[in-house]
């Protein structure tokens, strides 16, 4: 079994959505660790509403070309238009981030994801999840990675309540649950 690490978002009706994907994913691939959820405006397009987004850790003995097609075809099953653009709102996005160790490029899959280290709504909610855990490629750790890009690259996120199976996963005063 490998640990991958899955970025998820949504900006439409997205408390939903979110709690969709994890029943999905749970159902799927069995027990899932999760980061906070974290509001954040739309990056790459202008959209009123905002993203939710977090990081899940799952178990599985899938190959990455074969997970992500499984991932995005759970996607078009959660609601999202197999013509969905990148740039756009969304019903619901699930991006392989980490895949064990792997670092590859092929048929489009980029292992890890580029996002990682671009994006703040994708690198807080990693950094908490796996805070000492090592980028595969760069070998840095997720929190020093954090730590160098918020004094860098400021993009605001929110910390949000958020309920999942009954339970809370996700609160604005807690670093991490679950």
């Amino acid at each position: 079994m490998t640990e991958v690490l899955l970025g998820i978002g949504s900006n439409l009706n997205p408390a939903h959505h979110l709690r969709l994907a994890l029943d999905a994913l749970n159902a799927r691939f069995g027990p899932i660790a999760t980061s906070r959820v974290f509001e954040s405006q739309p990056v790459g397009f202008d959209s009123t509403n905002l993203f939710y987004n977090m990081v899940v850790a799952i178990s599985t003995p899938l190959p990455p070309e074969i997970l992500a097609e499984q991932l995005k075809a759970m996607e078009y099953q959660l609601g999202r238009p197999e013509n969905a653009r990148k740039f756009a709102s969304r019903v619901i996005d699930i991006d392989v981030l980490t895949h064990g160790e792997s670092v590859l490029q092929k048929d489009g899959l980029v292992l890890p994801r580029n996002d990682i280290t671009r994006y703040a709504f994708v690198l807080k909610p990693l950094a908490e999840l796996r805070p000492h855990t090592p980028h595969p490629a760069l070998g840095t750790t997720y929190q020093a990675l954090w730590q160098q890009f918020s004094t860098a690259t400021p993009q605001p996120l929110t910390p949000i309540h958020f309920e999942w199976q009954g339970r809370c996963i996700s609160s604005p005063d807690a670093e991490h649950s679950l």
